[in-house]
């Protein structure tokens, strides 16, 4: 699938303002998805399987690619509540945090399909892709993190493949 990047600007979890199409296009493989911290249903789910999905690939990989979490609730996750949440989930340098404006919340919720209304019918999806310009992966649902790893590995080894196969 192909998503339009909106030309938003993020606030990452270490403080410093971004712009979401630069920050997922360094050349790195993205994994994404989007939560919020005081979410008590699906969002410590998914942030679970991302700390294993980042152990899984281990130290010789983990560097090689980029998770991306970016918030859906932007006016209660602040950077440092996003920094604490992170904590928690063990996450590594290869994994951010991301709020912002309502507004620029909104615009990447929708550029990938996220938005459903309000933070509390939000479903769980993650999003995979190999390399800028290269289509994205979509998956509905929660997803084991050995599901993960494996549809990350399949991806990277032949993104074209991946798409045929969905």
């Amino acid at each position: 699938m192909h998503y339009d990047v909106p030309a938003v600007q993020l606030v990452r979890d270490d403080g410093k303002v971004v712009a979401l199409p630069e920050e997922m296009n360094d050349g790195r493989p993205v994994v994404l998805n989007f939560i919020f911290t005081s979410c008590g249903s699906v969002c410590p789910l998914m942030s679970q399987v991302f700390s294993q999905f980042q152990q899984g690939l281990g130290t010789a990989d983990r560097d090689k690619v980029h998770l991306m979490s970016i918030s859906i609730d932007p006016e209660e996750d602040t950077p440092a509540r996003l920094r604490d949440y992170a904590k928690k989930f063990h996450a590594g340098p290869e994994w951010q945090h991301y709020t912002g404006t309502v507004e620029a919340s909104v615009a990447a919720q929708r550029a990938f399909a996220i938005s459903r209304g309000d933070k509390m019918t939000h479903a769980p999806v993650t999003l995979l892709r190999a390399a800028p310009g290269e289509p994205w992966l979509r998956i509905d649902g929660l997803v084991t993190p050995e599901d993960l790893l494996a549809a990350y590995r399949h991806l990277i080894a032949s993104p074209q493949a991946t798409l045929a196969t969905r």
